[in-house]
């Protein structure tokens, strides 16, 4: 039941008239709860039982390690919930991957083995809520929590339907103290969050799905098609493609958390206006960047060894954030090479961006911008050839046979400098800081016409958000 549904839009007008029509708290966390278990349901009603699995296995496993004394104990209890976690994780997104690899490999030295197929289906959403649940165990264990003691509220914690499938990955910290008292979202609070979700499905239908998508899609396809021109044009219409997908997804679930009274910490900051790559990663899937960052990086030690052992240990957290993102190792290629500029940039020595005048920081933001539309490469190619192909068109060694129409060309360049420069604008300012800011009526005279395209020019594909595959 993606956001950009009518579905969705009956199942959420039904959903808050029965929130706020129940008087008693626990009524409506209920009513909560009970919906975002529909709302997962309506992709596979199966998976439900895996979803509540999870979240009663590290319920307990928390209050287990949280009533022990005994350090190692509590180190079994949770390597339990890892081995628990990561191993239905592994099963369910990477059987395929590694019975097919093993296959490859069995046949590189003269065996054939040609085993019946798993047939394994990724259940959605199972990377984001397995990483938050671990996230709640992993604090208990370390101490910088205590486990709850309302059941209804972990489990609302895990399954709450804004950010259940996509994220942002919300930490136990941050929303089941939210849970203690009644929450009802003010007049102030439902327009801003009827607003977020204008503009995140603005974000979504018109920019992604209707500008984007469609050059991406056509040079993607066939590359041997296109020359130079036109695969960079594909290269930055995919980098609006994602985070426009993404951004727009997140903006949304923050909108309609909000209508709900509900508070959920931003997961993007003007990613595109980064001085570097390790800026991009503080503006980028932040709530993905900064769990890799606390519950791996510095498990593995962080930055408190040598140059070489925290250059590996940079290595290793990209390796495995791009495994992350699917069964492929194009995504591992591609957080290799964010891992690789990561550790090139720590060489070279941190910016030190007070020091540096305008025009040095946004030939800087330029720079880190083209290196990371390139990289995107690896992410949405189908395959290592389709990946080559389009890398070999970059740098002109290809002649097109096919062209986009001139139109949607310069529709999408125009879109994708028009994206550039406002992140570049807002690189400092959040959005709620930018709509406060400006005239009531501009305001409502763009939240109009965001609504207008979005009844006029929606393509009507309705594509599946980028990241519930992951």
């Amino acid at each position: 039941m993606p956001f950009n549904t009518y579905t969705f839009v009956v199942f959420l007008i039904a959903v808050m008239i029965i929130h706020h029509s129940l008087r008693s708290w626990k009524a409506q966390k209920t009513n909560l709860l009970i919906s975002s278990y529909l709302f997962y349901a309506a992709w596979n009603p199966v998976f439900i039982v895996l979803l509540f699995l999870s979240t009663l296995c590290d319920w307990l496993i928390a209050h287990k390690i949280y009533a022990c004394s005994v350090k190692s104990t509590r180190k079994r209890y949770v390597t339990v919930s890892l081995l628990l976690n990561l191993g239905l994780l592994s099963f369910f997104k990477y059987g395929n991957f590694m019975l097919d690899n093993m296959i490859e490999m069995l046949d590189l030295i003269g065996i054939s083995y040609q085993p019946l197929p798993l047939d394994i289906v990724l259940p959605v959403g199972i990377s984001f809520y397995t990483f938050q649940t671990l996230s709640y165990t992993l604090d208990v264990y370390r101490e910088k929590i205590k486990p709850g003691h309302s059941f209804l509220d972990y489990a609302l914690y895990v399954s709450f339907f804004p950010q259940l499938v996509a994220g942002p990955i919300v930490r136990a910290n941050d929303f089941l103290p939210q849970c203690e008292q009644p929450r009802k979202a003010d007049l102030n609070q439902l327009g801003w969050g009827l607003s977020l979700l204008t503009i995140g499905l603005f974000m979504k239908v018109i920019l992604a799905d209707t500008i984007f998508a469609p050059v991406v899609d056509q040079v993607y396809a066939n590359p041997k098609m296109f020359g130079n021109l036109e695969t960079w044009v594909a290269i930055f219409s995919f980098s609006g493609q994602i985070f426009c997908d993404f951004g727009g997804y997140s903006t949304c679930a923050i909108g309609i958390a909000l209508c709900l009274g509900f508070v959920l910490p931003d997961n993007f900051k003007s990613p595109y206006a980064a001085l570097g790559v390790r800026d991009f990663w503080q503006r980028w899937h932040i709530s993905l960047s900064t769990w890799l960052r606390d519950y791996l990086y510095i498990s593995l030690g962080g930055n408190r060894g040598s140059q070489l052992k925290t250059s590996i240990n940079l290595m290793l957290t990209m390796l495995i954030g791009g495994l992350w993102h699917g069964a492929s190792w194009l995504f591992v290629i591609w957080g290799g090479l964010h891992g690789l500029y990561l550790v090139v940039e720590r060489q070279a020595g941190r910016f030190v961006t007070q020091k540096m005048s305008g025009v040095t920081k946004i030939l800087l933001i330029i720079s880190t911008y083209l290196l990371v539309s390139v990289t995107w490469v690896f992410f949405r190619a189908h395959d290592l050839d389709n990946a080559s192909q389009i890398i070999s068109n970059l740098a002109g060694h290809s002649i097109t046979q096919q062209t986009i129409d001139i139109e949607n060309i310069f529709i999408a360049l125009v879109a994708s400098l028009a994206l550039l420069i406002w992140q570049i604008c807002l690189r400092n300012k959040t959005l709620e800081c930018f709509y406060k800011s400006i005239h009531p009526l501009f305001r409502a005279l763009i939240l109009s016409v965001q609504l207008i395209s979005l009844y006029l020019f929606a393509s009507g594909d309705d594509r599946a958000f980028i990241y519930f595959q992951f």
